[in-house]
């Protein structure tokens, strides 16, 4: 955990990481328009630079004016600062685009890489068996636009702010001249007038703020907790309520929050200690030129447009020498974002290593010889290493049906997980014949949102079904009351009853029939002739595919070839 904004050795090592990993944007394909919107970003920053520069300039012409009692002059200036106004706000305007539009581009290509690399490998299911990092989706979405965001923000901020601090020290330089104490001359003396004070400014805030990486990130780390717990409600709504869970969620929701609370408080705190310093600045440091320069006024070696040019210029530095101190808040929010966002990339790098651990076995999927599928030497363990199934062979033929049954914990689903291409803990090989069409028919099917006929048809297929195969599909399956419902929007998976997601589990199989099907516990939720109806169809309609079903419950027999019996392994 960090403890101040200055990272510690692990926290260099994740912006390290984070940084290799979002500056693929610049060595990639997105390389030429990466290139495109920092030359035009900064364009846009000298070109904003011009108006800052030229208000400065202003102010001497027109405290001059004033001083003069010139009206010619000072309607003259008045003038002139509308079109600076106008000015300023189009190259403002101009910044602006050219940011965000960078900011959304980079983080675009940010998110297609973190779910490109989630997904694939079945590394986003493998992290849901691990429970090795929390809320990967709040990282790749919320952390990751936080990270693009601010990093793109602090790029342009820092850069504005050597621009005008190089910019506006020579006006100061030029214009306090010098100044001199008991025969000491003091040249540039309001140069090193802002120097000083932007430095101890800057170092207080960095001293108020040094814990508030930490702070940010618990409180960030928390708002994650608390919006899984309430999406965990809602997603599991019905049973909450059939059961009485209400008084028992509401109390584990106040519990969350309340840690919100606790570290949201923590952050007030440091936040406070540096808003006390940051108001006084903001009062305290237009007065400073004023007060140096006075003595050169009175003197008569300043003129009043001189004053305030340089009291203007001295604000505009002082601003940009206090940009990061100002900003450290927003530098402990991408801190804490970018290292989130580098931790679980690290995590897709080192999961097999994570969970396999030293032995370095995992099942190994290959295509086989011929139209069977091959066990060989198959071993499959869970991912802590506990031995589930030793050394196991087996084939099963083109168009067999075998029945996969076992006692509780004998390893019946994480067969069928590993033949799926799910379970990479173990070792041996699963053969599977090359260019083979696979269904998977877990339990609980997965349900989209959209139309009920992209629910059937999911994963999407190259062509459109055919609308009247799916309609005889759907009301062979059991389901006629839903073809007319087709088209319709919903969230399918709250408006179905679990047998109805099951029969539609099976229907969208059957609307492409595959080369093997393998299935787990898919009937579970159906009665008894429910689910020998569905069997018949299914050796109806895909007569030559292969199926493997795992099942706790008893099942018709003759649906099947022969039938493969697990055992529990007992503890040793």
């Amino acid at each position: 955990m960090t403890n101040g904004i200055v990272p510690t050795a692990v926290d260099a090592r994740l912006l390290r990481h984070f940084t290799n990993l979002s500056f693929g944007f610049w060595t990639g394909p997105t390389r030429r328009k990466a290139k495109l919107f920092v030359a035009g970003l900064f364009a846009c920053l000298l070109l904003n630079l011009v108006p800052a520069i030229a208000v400065n300039r202003w102010n001497k012409f027109f405290f001059d004016a004033l001083q003069n009692k010139d009206q010619r002059l000072i309607f003259l200036s008045i003038g002139l600062m509308l079109a600076l106004a106008f000015a300023s706000a189009l190259t403002s305007v101009a910044l602006l685009q050219m940011r965000m539009r960078f900011q959304l581009r980079w983080r675009e290509w940010l998110t297609q890489t973190l779910v490109r690399r989630w997904m694939e490998r079945r590394r986003f299911y493998q992290l849901s068996v691990l429970r090795l990092v929390d809320n990967p989706e709040a990282r790749i979405a919320e952390d990751g636009r936080i990270a693009i965001e601010l990093f793109v923000d602090f790029a342009t901020g820092v850069t504005n702010a050597l621009l005008m601090a190089v910019s506006f020290v020579s006006v100061l330089w030029f214009i306090g001249g010098s100044l001199t104490i008991g025969g000491v001359t003091i040249p540039g003396y309001l140069v090193i007038a802002v120097v000083s004070y932007s430095a101890a400014t800057s170092f207080g805030m960095l001293l108020l703020g040094r814990p508030l990486v930490a702070r940010v990130e618990a409180k960030a780390a928390a708002e994650a907790d608390f919006r899984f717990e309430l999406s965990h409600t809602r997603e599991n709504a019905e049973t909450i309520a059939l059961i009485g869970g209400d008084d028992a969620e509401r109390e584990r929701h106040y519990a969350r929050f309340s840690q919100v609370a606790l570290r949201w408080v923590a952050v007030i705190g440091r936040q406070a200690r540096m808003l006390f310093l940051s108001s006084g600045n903001n009062v305290l440091a237009p007065a400073i030129p004023l007060m140096l320069g006075a003595p050169k006024y009175l003197a008569g070696e300043m003129s009043l447009g001189d004053l305030m040019q340089a009291a203007a210029a001295f604000i505009q530095v002082q601003l940009a020498l206090n940009w990061l101190a100002d900003n450290s808040l927003r530098l402990a929010d991408w801190f804490a974002s970018a290292r989130r966002v580098a931790a679980l990339d690290l995590f897709f790098d080192d999961l097999d290593e994570l969970a396999i651990g030293a032995e370095e076995k995992t099942i190994d999927l290959a295509f086989s010889d011929d139209d069977a599928l091959h066990l060989c030497g198959l071993s499959i363990a869970q991912h802590d290493g506990a031995l589930m199934l030793a050394d196991t062979d087996a084939t099963i033929g083109r168009g067999e049906k075998v029945l996969v049954k076992g006692d509780p914990g004998a390893g019946k689903s994480t067969l069928i997980r590993a033949m799926a291409g799910l379970w990479p803990w173990g070792s041996g090989r699963i053969l599977r014949p090359k260019d083979a069409r696979i269904a998977f028919m877990p339990q609980q099917p997965y349900m989209p949102r959209g139309t009920l006929r992209e629910a059937l048809d999911y994963p999407r297929g190259d062509t459109p079904p055919d609308p009247a195969r799916a309609a005889r599909i759907l009301v062979a399956c059991g389901l006629a009351h839903l073809v007319p419902r087709l088209d319709e929007e919903q969230s399918w998976s709250d408006v179905l009853s679990d047998g109805e997601q099951q029969q539609l589990g099976f229907a969208r199989t059957l609307l492409r029939p595959p080369d093997i099907i393998i299935m787990d516990e898919p009937t579970s939720a159906l009665d008894d002739l429910s689910q020998m109806r569905l069997m018949e169809l299914l050796c109806e309609e895909a007569p030559g595919s292969t199926i493997i079903h795992a099942a706790r419950r008893n099942v018709d027999k003759r649906f099947y070839d022969r039938e493969i019996q697990l055992h529990a392994r007992s503890p040793s």
